[in-house]
């Protein structure tokens, strides 16, 4: 039984109907009025008892995707030459087919459009088993990559800092914690040029990219470095009232966390050394060692 939400007519109350599809009944759950006799039928009216049996039978195609460089829309012309009842084909019609075929496949495999997809989206697949991308960021990644190659904005620049910026920009839409440096190093680039083609994405697309949650910065430091639990918890009240407070406005989110981390693990008595905190920020011990004086001076901890 499946359960949905309607107004009930008889006792006018906005509760919860019970769907029967044995006896093709919707039940009000509040009254028990039924509302309808004869659901229509939704389901498929074959069962399958394994994932091989249900790809044979279905006769859906794969879903529509962006992150495939025809959407997996694109049409494919047999080469078996009969037709519909088996029979072979004339010797014309055959003719005509050869050609048929023949640019059909010129143009989805050989226009300078396509290409570039093609080999931007096989990028894309083995970013995503990299990084641990879920579907809806490689959707998004994708949308941006296309809005980018339709401004010509991919012209005179490789395809993987493209990508990579879009990837960058699709997990801050998400809220997902990416930094500059685990994509860089990912996909064999420099920092630098990701960087400037994050910010040349940005202003040319018109995109709103929201902060960076410093909350999860905090957790994925602290996971990295193996820090306590009370340390962690310790550091996220910290960096709540620094956040509050306005001392996070124009700073590196993952290098504050490193020094709001250290600086917990030093009330909480653990012991561990500001290069280790700075490895697992990807920041520099020297930012490292000046947030913690700031912090200590701005936030009066002895």
């Amino acid at each position: 039984m499946m359960k949905n939400s309607t107004i009930c007519k008889m006792c006018n109350k906005d509760g919860k109907t019970i769907t029967d599809p044995e006896s093709g009944e919707l039940i009000c759950s509040n009254c028990g009025v039924v509302i309808l006799d004869n659901v229509q039928e939704n389901r498929a009216e074959w069962r399958a008892f394994n994932v091989d049996e249900a790809k044979t039978r279905s006769r859906a195609g794969m879903p529509i995707s962006l992150a495939r460089h025809d959407m997996g829309l694109a049409t494919i012309i047999g080469r078996a030459d009969k037709d519909a009842s088996g029979r072979g084909l004339d010797a014309s019609v055959r003719s005509t087919m050869d050609r048929l075929r023949a640019w059909d496949f010129r143009t989805q495999a050989y226009s300078p459009a396509d290409r570039n997809l093609r080999h931007a989206f096989s990028v894309l697949e083995r970013v995503k088993d990299k990084l641990a991308l879920s579907n809806p960021i490689v959707e998004k990644t994708a949308y941006i990559y296309r809005k980018a190659q339709e401004r010509g904005l991919v012209r005179g620049r490789t395809i993987p800092s493209v990508l990579a910026a879009s990837v960058y920009i699709a997990c801050r839409e998400m809220g997902t914690t990416r930094t500059l440096n685990d994509i860089a190093v990912l996909n064999n680039i420099k920092r630098k040029e990701l960087a400037r083609t994050t910010r040349l994405l940005i202003l040319e697309l018109d995109l709103r990219v929201p902060m960076v949650d410093p909350m999860k910065c905090i957790a994925k430091v602290a996971n990295r470095t193996r820090l306590s639990e009370k340390t962690k918890r310790h550091a996220m009240d910290i960096m709540n009232h620094v956040t509050k407070s306005g001392i996070s406005a124009g700073k590196d989110p993952m290098g504050l966390a490193g020094s709001i981390l250290y600086l917990s693990s030093k009330n909480s008595g653990e012991n561990i050394t500001q290069i280790d905190i700075a490895e697992a920020a990807g920041v520099t011990e020297v930012t490292i060692r000046n947030r913690f004086k700031d912090l200590k001076n701005r936030l009066d901890v002895n």
